[in-house]
């Protein structure tokens, strides 16, 4: 077989300014190791360097959700089957060192051996943008709760009139009144100095309130454009729904299956057996976010659904305590939530049942007495601010019955 037809496995170590490269045959033989610089030219001059060897059939990236992002991109846009590599373990670093080289002969042995079969995340659609805010979103609320709690403490202390009138309040109640503190220069200068910090922490509270509000906002326009049908199921909402989006990515068929996915989210018991003795250990790996995520569906089903308390009654009559219990429900649930990831649903538009029920003349409050359910959820699905796959699939069966 001639060079240029003979198949090579690619292997990369990235960085943040180079990335190097490894090229390997199919019998395991290294072809030549190279770096390249990290920027859309380095990535291209890669990529021809690979094909130098022959014809590329797959290629193993470490870093692909940081400094390999880019370069995975690029792999996926030309066509190549691109493996995501996770470093080295201890015992082949002991054995062999540490090298920019030696991670990437790794990475390309790894997707030779198949033992490397994780698909990167595309990251080209709405689970990226819904990742990148909700990052933004998770450092402004860290950022608002620092500014409470400073506010907080010099309250403590601060003068008696300030404190017997801020002291007492809520967080957003003492940032509004202490928003309008103007120090008066006739004050001594401590007491001064106190309306001063208090008025610049309550207003940056104020304005990291409105910066979460507005992300809220477009964290659930993107979530309702990703996947309705998730954002409907009982117990999830914004937070819950971004979260599992940002985990599987634009491409959730990359996890294969359900099992794959619960292992991803952390929510598979992991094998612990030994000799006689046959168990299983929780599995602290995976997703946190998103384990975080199942485990707040699982705990509000177990207080608004009814079939999930029935379920969480017998599995505890059975002997198993209330975390097992939660554990046992956040499977179930990655199962569910899955299915909804790779094939959802059609879910009723809530514009469109607004606009139906709007022709037919029919008033909140009545549609609200005929779905045995109050005018209030009526009003929220119309508005987008409840999502209730179950509650808008009854809202559509009424409207088709009514008689035209």
């Amino acid at each position: 077989m001639s060079q240029d037809r003979a198949e090579v496995f690619g292997g990369v170590d990235t960085h943040k300014h180079t990335h190097v490269a490894v090229a390997l045959d199919a019998t395991g033989t290294l072809l030549g190791s190279a770096a390249f610089a990290a920027d859309a030219a380095g990535c291209g001059d890669l990529l021809g360097w690979l094909r130098t060897h022959g014809s590329i059939t797959r290629v193993g990236v470490e870093g692909t959700g940081s400094y390999g992002a880019g370069l995975a991109r690029r792999f996926a846009a030309e066509g190549i089957d691109v493996a995501e590599v996770n470093r080295p373990n201890r015992h082949t670093r002991r054995r062999r060192g540490k090298t920019d080289t030696v991670d990437a002969e790794s990475a390309a042995r790894a997707v030779l051996s198949g033992e490397a079969t994780a698909l990167p995340k595309s990251g080209d659609g709405c689970a990226e943008a819904i990742r990148v805010l909700s990052l933004t979103r998770r450092s402004a609320v860290k950022a608002r709760t620092v500014a409470a709690n400073q506010l907080r403490a010099i309250l403590l202390t601060a003068p008696e009139d300030l404190k017997d009138r801020f002291g007492t309040l809520s967080a957003a109640a003492a940032a509004e009144a202490c928003s309008r503190l103007r120090p008066d220069r006739s004050c001594d200068t401590v007491t001064a100095s106190v309306k001063t910090a208090l008025r610049a922490l309550a207003r940056r509270h104020q304005a990291l309130t409105d910066e979460i509000a507005q992300l809220d906002v477009e964290l659930r326009t993107l979530c309702e454009q990703a996947n309705p049908a998730l954002l409907g199921a009982v117990g999830v909402g914004v937070e819950t729904a971004s979260a599992l989006l940002v985990a599987a990515g634009d491409n959730p068929q990359r996890t294969r299956s359900e099992a794959s996915f619960a292992a991803l989210c952390g929510a598979s018991p992991v094998e612990a057996s030994s000799g006689p003795q046959t168990r299983h250990r929780l599995n602290r790996g995976g997703n946190r976010n998103a384990n975080n995520a199942l485990w707040r569906i699982a705990f509000t089903r177990t207080r608004v659904d009814q079939r999930t308390i029935d379920y969480a009654k017998r599995r505890q009559a059975e002997g198993k305590t209330r975390r097992e219990t939660i554990r046992c429900l956040k499977r179930h649930i990655a199962r569910e939530v899955y299915r909804l990831l790779t094939d959802p649903p059609i879910v009723p538009n809530r514009h469109d049942l607004r606009q139906q029920r709007t022709r037919a003349g029919l008033t909140i409050k009545a549609t609200a007495r005929a779905l045995n359910t109050w005018p209030t959820r009526i009003s929220e699905l119309e508005n987008g601010h409840r999502h209730d796959r179950d509650l808008a699939e009854r809202y559509q069966q009424h409207l088709t019955q009514l008689p035209t």
